[in-house]
C-alpha cells in the first residue's frame, strides 16, 4: 500500500488483499465492491464460492486450522476480515471460527508480515448499553452475548498484535449493514452497502491508523454512537435511514419494558441459553 500524507484522501490501492468471509452475507456484497482497490483480491470462506473472476483468486479455508490460515494469508498486504460466525449462537460453536480463528488469523499475519487488518467487530460487543445512551469507543465493553464475547475477544487481541507487534488494525463495530433499515432499531444503527465500502476502504488506506475502533452506522437521524475517536479515518457516511422511517415505525412498537427495546443490542440480548436441556440429561 502507497498512502498520502493526507487520511481524507488516502492512495486507495494494494496488490493483493484478502478477503475472508467472502461466501456471508456481506462478504458477497463486497466481493464486487472491493475489486477496485486491488490488482487481485483473494476471497476465501469455509464454503465453495462461485469460481474466480478477473483479478481474482479462491481459496477455501477454515479459519479454525491454523496451517491452512497460513497458508491463505501467505502473500497477501492487507486483510478485510469478515469471516466468522454471525449470529447469536451456543459458544461451542462460537469458538472455532470465532475465537480461535481470529487468533490463527493474527498469527499467520504476524509470520507473514501484513501490516494492515480490517476486523469486523460488531455493535454487540456494546449490546447492554441502553438504545438513546451515547457512548464512544472508549466505554467499557458491554457484550450481549457469546456472539459479542467474541468479537471483544477479537478486538482485544488486535490491540495486543498492534502493542507487541506493530499490526494496525482498524475495528468495525459494524451496525445494522442490510439494503434497508428493517424496524425502529435499525433506523439508528443501519449502514448501507455504500458507506460499508467507503469505511472498509479508508480503514485499509488511511495511514497511520494505530488500533483504531471505529462505530459502522450510516449519518442517521439518530445516534447512539460518537465516532471522534476515530475521526482520523475521515469517514463521512454520505446515506441515512430516513427512506425507511414510515414503513418501520408502522410496525407495532414493542412494549417498553421489552430488553429488545430497551438495549443497544435489540434480540440478541434475548438470545439462549442454549444448553439447558443438555445439562438435564
Amino acid at each position: 500500500m502507497t498512502p498520502t500524507a493526507e487520511a481524507s484522501s488516502p492512495a486507495q490501492h494494494c496488490a493483493r488483499l484478502l478477503l475472508t468471509g467472502a461466501g456471508g452475507n456481506l462478504g458477497k456484497v463486497l466481493r464486487t465492491r472491493l475489486k477496485p482497490y486491488t490488482d487481485t483480491l483473494r476471497l476465501s470462506d469455509i464454503s465453495q464460492l462461485e469460481p474466480a473472476g478477473p483479478g481474482e483468486e479462491i481459496v477455501t479455508c477454515d479459519l479454525a486450522d491454523p496451517q491452512a490460515v497460513d497458508a491463505l494469508i501467505q502473500g497477501v498486504d492487507a486483510i478485510v476480515h469478515m469471516g466468522g460466525v454471525s449470529v447469536e449462537r451456543p459458544f461451542e460453536e462460537i469458538l472455532p471460527a470465532n475465537i480461535q480463528g481470529v487468533y490463527n488469523v493474527y498469527e499467520a499475519a504476524r509470520r507473514h508480515g501484513v501490516k494492515r487488518i480490517v476486523f469486523a467487530s460488531s455493535n454487540h460487543v456494546i449490546g447492554f448499553y441502553r438504545q438513546g445512551q451515547v457512548i464512544d469507543a472508549d466505554v467499557p465493553v458491554r457484550p450481549d452475548g457469546y456472539y459479542g464475547i467474541s468479537k471483544a475477544f477479537g478486538e482485544n487481541l488486535s490491540r495486543f498484535y498492534f502493542d507487541r507487534y506493530g499490526i494496525e488494525t482498524v475495528c468495525l463495530r459494524i451496525g445494522s449493514s442490510f439494503p434497508e433499515a428493517k424496524d425502529r432499531r435499525m433506523l439508528v444503527t443501519w449502514l448501507s452497502y455504500d458507506d460499508l465500502t467507503q469505511l472498509i476502504a479508508q480503514a485499509l488506506f488511511t495511514p497511520h491508523v494505530g488500533h483504531t475502533i471505529v462505530y459502522g452506522a450510516s449519518a442517521n437521524k439518530e445516534s447512539w454512537w460518537d465516532n471522534s475517536r476515530a475521526a482520523h479515518l475521515g469517514f463521512a457516511p454520505k446515506d441515512n435511514s430516513e427512506p425507511f422511517r414510515a414503513k418501520a415505525e408502522a410496525q407495532p412498537p414493542l412494549p417498553a419494558d421489552d430488553p429488545v427495546a430497551r438495549y443497544q443490542g435489540g434480540a440478541f440480548v434475548k438470545a439462549g441459553p442454549f444448553n439447558d436441556g443438555d445439562s438435564k440429561k
